[in-house]
This record gives C-alpha cells, sequence and structure tokens, in this order.
C-alpha cells in the first residue's frame, strides 16, 4: 500500500483536486484494462464531485458505475445514494444504463440483497465464484464517528471476512456495504473528507497505534494507493508526516 494526504484550502479545492484525480484515473485505467471499474460513496461531500462529473470528457462506454454502500430505501427515496448520484450525474451523461450497477433494495431481507450484489459483481468482473474482484477505484467518505462506507463500530460488518458485500446497521436501519477485503483489493482507494467535526476520527485513525474496531477507517488498507483528501477544517490539527 502507498498511503498520501493531500490537504486542500477548503471544499472546493477539495471537490476540484478529486475531479482531476478521478478523471486521470479513469483514463489510466481504460488506457490500460479497457474499462474503468469504480464504486461510488453517498453522503453530501462527494455530491458536488458527481455534478462536476457530469460535465466531464470521459469514455463513457467503458465505465463502469457501483456503489460501495447503500441505504435499504427504494432509489425514489431521498436517502439513496443511487438516487442522488443518478440526480447529478447519471442522468446527465450518455452512459449505457447497462453500465450501472445500483445495489438491490428490493428484497426482502437484506442480507438477500447483500448476497444477490455479491454475485452480480462477481459475475460483472467475469470472475468465477469466490473470486475477489479488483476495483480501479473506490470513493469513500468518513462520518464524524470514523465509519466508512456503512461499516460503523463495534458493528458485526466489520468482522465480515468471507463475503464481498454484507449488512451494516445504523441505529436499527439496514444498510449494504462493501467489507474490508473487497475495498482493500482496489487499485485506488480515495477518501473525501470535509468538516472541522472531522478532526477527532482522523486523529484517532493516524494514530500509531488504535482500534479499527472503534474507528473503522482504520481498517482501510488496500493493495493499491491510498489518499486522503481533507479540506483544512478536517487536517487541520493532524499531525503525522505529510
Amino acid at each position: 500500500m502507498t498511503q498520501e494526504v493531500l490537504l486542500y484550502p477548503d471544499r472546493q479545492a477539495l471537490v476540484e483536486a478529486a475531479l482531476a484525480l478521478v478523471v486521470e484515473r479513469i483514463l489510466t485505467a481504460v488506457n490500460e484494462r479497457q474499462t474503468c471499474t469504480i464504486a461510488l460513496s453517498g453522503g453530501s461531500t462527494p455530491q458536488p464531485l458527481y455534478a462536476a462529473l457530469a460535465h466531464a470528457d470521459l469514455p463513457w462506454q467503458q465505465i463502469q458505475i457501483f456503489w460501495g454502500d447503500e441505504r435499504y430505501v427504494p432509489a425514489t427515496h431521498p436517502d439513496s445514494n443511487y438516487g442522488m448520484t443518478k440526480r447529478v450525474w447519471l442522468d446527465l451523461v450518455p452512459i449505457p444504463a447497462a453500465n450501472i450497477h445500483p445495489m438491490p433494495t428490493d428484497f426482502a431481507q437484506p442480507q438477500l440483497a447483500a448476497e444477490d450484489y455479491e454475485r452480480q459483481i462477481v459475475a460483472d468482473f467475469g470472475l468465477e465464484a469466490g473470486s475477489i474482484p479488483i476495483f480501479d477505484i473506490i470513493l469513500l467518505g468518513m462520518g464524524d464517528d470514523g465509519h466508512t462506507a456503512s461499516l460503523f463500530p463495534h458493528t458485526a460488518a466489520l468482522s465480515v471476512v468471507d463475503r464481498l458485500i454484507t449488512t451494516g446497521d445504523k441505529d436499527g436501519q439496514p444498510r449494504l456495504t462493501f467489507t474490508f477485503p473487497l475495498i482493500n483489493t482496489a487499485h485506488s482507494v480515495i477518501f473525501l473528507i470535509s468538516g472541522m467535526s472531522k478532526q477527532p476520527a482522523l486523529a484517532e485513525i493516524f494514530a500509531p497505534t488504535g482500534d479499527a474496531a472503534a474507528y473503522p477507517a482504520r481498517g482501510v488498507k488496500p493493495q493499491g494507493e491510498l489518499l486522503w483528501l481533507l479540506d483544512a477544517d478536517a487536517g487541520a490539527k493532524l499531525a503525522i508526516d505529510k
């Protein structure tokens, strides 16, 4: 793993930098592997990035879009990560519908949906069952509590190592989420983190020793690159070797 922390003066600068990084990595993946697989995060921080990507000149036919986690709500629900991305980005570009792979949220049990999405991803990557796909790009956010994707502190999802997708839990509300084994095979994992409220969790995550059960973002250690894009409010007190 190679890790880099990149600090920006404000959220707008963070978004502009993220846009350049994501576009560059998409083009590199397409050039090297003829396709780019990218898993998206939800939340407010990446939304302006997605809106900016709607205006990018990209090889849409060669980009495959997935989601790293999802609230267990219909796509039309205001809390849907897929629904948000669709409105601000995907509906505005000529990407084939077959290249968009939302997490299913219409099964009676979320665990059945998790199993179905795992099967879908493995098939979409052209792999045998039991294989772990290698995503070109996984975008992640981080909550004030140090959670990432829907891997929340001290929840069962953190210890799932035999599945690619599992169910998360946020105050009794089910989620679907990538597991650590899937996240950590990626070529590039990019965190987008904004706001002063993130400072305490970041301090714990970058501490020399700590507990990934308490601060799950500590468990993200991809085989490729790990980029932390922070605005000044988030990274102001981060005392690490940059």
